[in-house]
This record gives C-alpha cells, sequence and structure tokens, in this order.
C-alpha cells in the first residue's frame, strides 16, 4: 500500500512537528531521575539523538516516500542546535564546525542504535553504554532499564500508522514504566528543584 505525504501539510511542517515531540519527550524529568542520564548539555545532546534515533529509524520502514521528511527532520535538528548554540554564547566562527562534529555524532550513534537494536541486548547496552552515558564513570545500575525502554520505543513506533509518522505526528511510550520507583524520584528531583 503506497501512503503519499498529506498536500495541506508541507514536509516542512511535518519535520517541526516531529523534531518538536521528539524534544519534548527527550526532556522527561525521568531520564535524568530515573534512568541516571547525566543532566547536562551531553546528556540532553544524547537523549535528543536517541530519540531522534526511534524516528528516524521508524521512517525508513516508509521510504521512499519518507526520504525528504527525514531529511527535513534532521534539517530542523540541526538548526535548532545551531541557534541553541548561538544562544549559549558559541562563537559564530566555530558554530559551523560544532554543528558538523554534532551531525556527525547522530549518525554514529544511528548506526550503534540500529546494530544495538537488530541485535542482542549487549550490543544495544554498549551503545548505550559508549552514548547516553559515556560522560559516567558507571552506568551500570540504569543500563538494562534504558535497554528495556529502547525496545519498547522501537516497539511502539513499529506499531504506529505510517500516515500519522508521515505527518510528524509521533508517539512514544511512557518513560519511567522499567524503572521501580521511578516516579518517585521525579517527585522528589522536582521538589529540590523547587527549593
Amino acid at each position: 500500500m503506497k501512503i503519499s505525504l498529506p498536500r495541506h501539510k508541507p514536509i516542512r511542517d511535518a519535520a517541526a512537528c516531529a523534531y518538536d515531540l521528539v524534544v519534548e519527550q527527550a526532556r522527561q524529568p525521568v531520564f535524568f531521575a530515573g534512568y541516571g542520564v547525566p543532566d547536562t548539555l551531553d546528556g540532553r545532546f544524547e537523549l535528543i539523538c536517541l530519540h531522534a534515533f526511534f524516528y528516524l529509524y521508524r521512517l525508513k520502514a516508509e521510504r521512499p516516500q519518507a526520504k525528504r521528511l527525514g531529511q527535513c527532520f534532521f534539517d530542523t535538528m540541526f538548526a535548532d542546535l545551531d541557534r541553541a548554540l548561538r544562544e549559549m554564547g558559541t562563537g559564530d566562527l566555530s558554530v559551523g564546525t560544532q554543528v558538523k562534529r554534532m551531525a556527525r555524532g547522530l549518525y554514529g550513534r544511528i548506526r550503534a542504535y540500529q546494530d544495538g537494536v537488530e541485535s542482542d541486548d549487549r550490543a544495544l547496552r554498549a551503545a548505550l553504554e559508549r552514548n547516553l552515558y559515556g560522560t559516567l564513570r558507571e552506568s551500570a545500575p540504569w543500563i538494562g532499564a534504558m535497554a528495556l525502554y529502547v525496545r519498547a520505543a522501537v516497539a511502539e513506533l513499529a506499531r504506529q500508522p505510517a500516515a500519522d509518522l508521515l505527518c510528524g505526528r509521533v508517539r512514544f511510550p511512557r518513560a519511567g514504566a522499567e524503572v521501580p520507583g521511578a516516579a518517585a524520584g521525579v517527585a522528589i528531583v522536582a521538589a529540590a528543584g523547587a527549593r
């Protein structure tokens, strides 16, 4: 069955919608409080990359009609990262270099995560260890729960209708279901931040 992108919703709008949903999911406090992802610029970038991977990996099944959307999503993501770097005070001359480095990093992560979800948990855990938890000395307490979340997200997106995904409507599983006491941890972190 061939599904085409709706004419009334430009690809650019679909990509922006999908990117907004990716960022919204990646910013869930449970990733920091429950899954142990560092709440740093690196940790936040890694979570956006992971969720972008989920969307782009699912779009591969909808080629060729999803090819332009995937590229537009990528362009939207890196335009936003460019803007964020400039807002943080990164000098104009180095922004381009930083964005290129981040883009290469995303491509590497996509390959690593794809290899991980298409093989055994050892490969997936290794990819998560190197990327998502790469700045930590030890990620063992959280890596199993995060691997379960990754598999749940891939499965959730696989069940979503192509027409929704091609319009930028992407749904992720509830984060934290794999982490015992995650909701309590989020409440504690939120209360501590409110002081």
